[in-house]
């Protein structure tokens, strides 16, 4: 099969069918063998009755609904486990991703060699405050990751099968997924000028949280790719900082005391100054980091995930 198309639903019944029409006349015309697998994330309206409707009818339409709203990554992680075509291809359900930019996808991928093809919408019908916010994030998200990329996250992508079946996205770590496939080695990551429409049907899913909640998932990503496999180098590089820190604090109080007392001085308590306690502070903080790292460690050694590399070629 050529390609798998993965839409994520969440109370879109008004755009469904008229999306699926639209990819089947462009993928009939580009003589493409290709499956559409929706995901209902939990829809109130009539979303899944819609997809049923169209299982039904269209062969090449496979759908699967959460009893609940999980998230866009969890849609994205269930597609991307069905899915059975050379190319897959992530696209919104509003109609704001147009279909018309799928051969295009589909050829960078085949014939350029990238492993993924993330859209840019440059020109956007968000609103004003959406558009803000996604420009610091993209902005933050290009100096983390190195990946010159205008928009992250972009619904509109293309991956080569092994990038979705060698990556798990979880939480809300879509936004987030060349980051991910990064990590796991594939780096030809390109990008493509893409249309953004203007949302025909509905209203927007997403609230100002997100802003929070995309920054909190940035420094995750951050974290896991880096640190995942080894939290020892961070908490204990950290720990160890601070807690010689304080031994030299620490240190230098005692020093001051007996040059005091050598001199036969009236030595002040150690206990009396500032410097004691917020050594003292800091050596704690110092153990808890080490101990963090420690028992992260531990838990990292008994993780499933800890001896899984992925190979791309073989011979014999």
């Amino acid at each position: 099969m050529d390609l798998s198309v993965v839409i994520p639903v969440y109370n879109e019944e008004e755009s469904v069918h008229e999306l699926t029409i639209w990819i089947e006349r462009v993928c009939a015309e580009e003589k493409l063998s290709f499956e559409i697998i929706y995901i209902d994330d939990g829809s109130s309206d009539s979303s899944w009755a819609k997809i049923v409707s169209l299982g039904a009818e269209k062969q090449f339409v496979k759908g699967f609904r959460f009893r609940r709203n999980y998230g866009k990554a969890a849609a994205l992680y269930t597609g991307f486990r069905e899915a059975a075509g050379e190319v897959v291809i992530t696209m919104d359900s509003d109609l704001q991703d147009s279909p018309d930019e799928i051969p295009e996808l589909v050829r960078m991928v085949r014939d350029e060699g990238f492993d993924i093809v993330s859209g840019w919408k440059r020109k956007r019908y968000d609103p004003f405050v959406k558009r803000t916010t996604s420009k610091f994030y993209n902005a933050t998200a290009r100096w983390a990751s190195g990946i010159k990329l205008h928009d992250f996250n972009c619904g509109l992508k293309a991956y080569r099968i092994e990038v979705v079946k060698g990556i798990e996205v979880f939480g809300e770590m879509h936004r987030y997924i060349p980051m991910l496939a990064k990590e796991a080695g594939f780096n030809n990551i390109g990008e493509k000028v893409v249309e953004h429409r203007s949302r025909k049907y509905g209203v927007t899913k997403y609230g100002f949280d997100r802003f929070m909640k995309g920054y909190l998932d940035l420094l995750t990503i951050g974290f896991i790719t880096r640190f995942g496999k080894s939290p020892m180098h961070l908490f204990g590089s950290l720990g160890t900082m601070m807690f010689m820190i304080g031994v030299v604090m620490a240190g230098y109080l005692g020093i001051r005391k007996l040059f005091f007392i050598q001199h036969h001085m009236r030595a002040p308590l150690v206990t009396d100054s500032p410097y004691f306690f917020i050594a003292l502070t800091v050596m704690i903080i110092g153990s808890i980091l080490f101990l963090t790292g420690f028992l992260g460690e531990l838990i990292n050694r008994n993780s499933s995930e800890r001896n899984k590399y992925l190979i791309k070629e073989k011979v014999n």
